[in-house]
């Protein structure tokens, strides 16, 4: 016999409406937000406010290290909250210096300055090349097409994606933007004025392109022929997402070209998964450029609180114990074989997979006829179907759907994943 449920109480199922009315009211609507409304989550799940259980592919954007509900961020938070939560940068104090000791430590000699967030940290190599550059009037930045580098001012000029710089006009000067993985390019944007190049190892919002190892090395010793600060924005590439710490050390890991073992960039911007969901950012500094911006030149109230810093140290902790970095290359390609594998079986809905770690972009194919009637992008389409199955995914532009999960994702949650989106491909197509 079916069993006959009650109807859920109203105040359950008037919830979603009434949060959402909320915000219609009293939040500035910047964000495009999907017809979600969570409550909680345990790990690789979250739950919405009616119960429905969704896998999180999403991660916060590649924010979520450990997933949802830590016990170990959970315990640093506690511990930390009963000792010090915030001081201000006119004092010192353990857990930046610590923080600030173990990042050096996972990428070679230089410094630390935090923030709180992955836009600030882009802001201030910003500040850096000019400063650098600003004895002999240099303050040009060449960035890459497609790239993504915040939502200030000068992030937006800074990035290489129209969309993002409309109704912002003028742009700040100081940026221009040349292709990605074309070295000649790069070499022949150069003017008088350029004191430094700002790519990411990986491109996030860009569709998950990853460089290569002789557009890196190219780079390299491009800068230090013209005298250029070589810059990386890895703010959701980094963070041992591709398998190492930051996205270049894993691609160049392999590499035989002589300097790979030893390359550097000359300051990389953190954010993102440096906190495990609590908001903290940073840029790292090479040494011979760490004291650059000197006492009173750049500054940040809540940056590198001891709240923010003990969490930070933890989520390492823990994936340096569990060997989470070598899970994101595992789990990761796992996930890539088997996205590429339905790729190949239904090249009608899926054009390309490509990734590193666990950043995975899935590229649709153009011109499904599932899509074709409405006028939203294929990647919001096929992500609100994700979403009635029951898995969160991040939109990259209109036909690239991204998987950022947590670093900890087991083999059979990605297994999980496979057959949710295979069985989405499947529904669009029939």
């Amino acid at each position: 016999m079916k069993e006959i449920l009650p109807d859920p109480p109203a105040v359950v199922r008037n919830e979603v409406q009434s949060v959402q009315e909320r915000f219609q009211k009293n939040v500035i609507p910047t964000y495009a937000r999907f017809d979600v409304v969570l409550e909680r989550g345990e790990g690789s799940y979250v739950w919405d406010v009616n119960g429905k259980r969704y896998l999180d592919m999403g991660g916060g954007i590649a924010v979520c290290s450990l997933g949802h509900a830590s016990p170990d961020i959970t315990a640093a938070l506690v511990e930390q909250s009963r000792k010090l939560v915030h001081t201000s940068n006119l004092y010192y104090h353990q857990p930046q210096g610590l923080l600030a000791e173990k990042l050096v430590g996972l990428i070679g000699p230089g410094k630390l300055f935090f923030g709180n967030s992955g836009a600030e940290a882009s802001e201030g190599l910003f500040k850096l090349a000019r400063k650098f550059g600003h004895d002999e009037g240099r303050f040009e930045i060449l960035t890459a097409e497609n790239s993504f580098h915040g939502r200030t001012l000068a992030g937006i000029a800074a990035t290489g994606q129209a969309k993002v710089k409309k109704g912002f006009e003028p742009m700040m000067a100081g940026f221009r933007h040349i292709p990605f993985n074309d070295l000649a390019a790069a070499r022949a944007a150069l003017s008088p004025a350029t004191a430094a190049i700002m790519i990411e190892g990986v491109q996030g919002e860009g569709g998950i392109t990853a460089a290569t190892p002789d557009y890196l090395l190219g780079l390299r010793r491009l800068c230090d022929e013209k005298n250029l600060l070589l810059l990386f924005d890895a703010v959701q590439c980094g963070h041992f997402r591709s398998g190492c710490f930051q996205s270049y050390q894993r691609i160049l890991e392999d590499a035989p070209a002589d300097g790979a073992s030893q390359f550097l960039p000359d300051g990389i911007a953190m954010a993102k998964g440096l906190g495990g969901g609590l908001a903290i950012g940073a840029f790292w500094v090479r040494a011979p450029y760490a004291d650059l911006l000197g006492a009173g030149t750049h500054g940040s109230t809540y940056g590198g609180s001891p709240l923010a810093c003990a969490v930070a140290l933890k989520v390492i902790e823990v994936i340096q114990r569990d060997g989470l970095a070598a899970n994101a290359r595992t789990t990761g390609g796992f996930l890539l074989s088997e996205l590429a594998r339905l790729a190949q079986a239904r090249p009608q809905a899926i054009r390309q997979v490509r990734g590193l770690g666990l950043m995975i972009g899935v590229e649709l194919a153009g011109d499904i006829p599932a899509f074709a009637a409405s006028e939203k992008a294929p990647a919001i389409q096929f992500i609100n179907a994700l979403h009635r199955a029951g898995l969160l995914a991040i939109p990259a532009g209109t036909k690239v759907v991204r998987l950022l999960p947590a670093l900890n994702l087991s083999r059979s949650q990605a297994a999980e994943a496979v057959r949710i989106i295979e069985s989405v491909v499947e529904q669009i197509l029939r």
